[in-house]
């Protein structure tokens, strides 16, 4: 069970999702609550990891967004709708959505072309449900 100090690290994550995507994604929530219970050490040095990378002083959120977009897209993951929403809070319009797929289609292959609309109804929907 973590300590005083780390369940106010553990906290500062979880409002960093909220912040990013308006709300707590339920798969990270579940591994937030094995870890917090058994390896909150683990769960923070992940996160420390994540925040790190996620948030680099050299690149705005839009950017940073849309190219984990890209980048899950490309591995054809259901994560890429999240991050797509996060692009979009960021400011990042339909068309760099778009762009941004597409690229990544240009070295992944049609199946990630062909992913495109599937993945922005997806961010439509998460929008809409928030």
């Amino acid at each position: 069970m973590p300590n005083e100090e780390q369940n106010a690290q553990i906290e500062g994550f979880r409002e960093s999702y909220r912040e990013m995507l308006g709300f707590f994604p339920p798969r990270v929530a579940a591994r937030f609550e094995q870890l917090e219970e058994h390896a909150p050490e683990v769960l923070i040095a992940h996160e420390a990891w994540r925040a790190a990378l996620i948030y680099p002083d050299a690149l705005d959120q839009k950017t940073v967004q849309l190219m984990v977009l890209a980048i899950l897209a490309s591995k054809l993951s259901d994560a890429a709708k999240l991050h797509g929403l996060a692009a979009r809070r960021a400011g990042a319009t339909d068309d760099e959505l778009r762009a941004a797929i597409n690229l990544a289609s240009l070295f992944s292959g049609i199946s990630v072309a062909n992913r495109l609309p599937v993945i922005m109804a997806d961010i439509d929907e998460l929008e809409a449900s928030l």
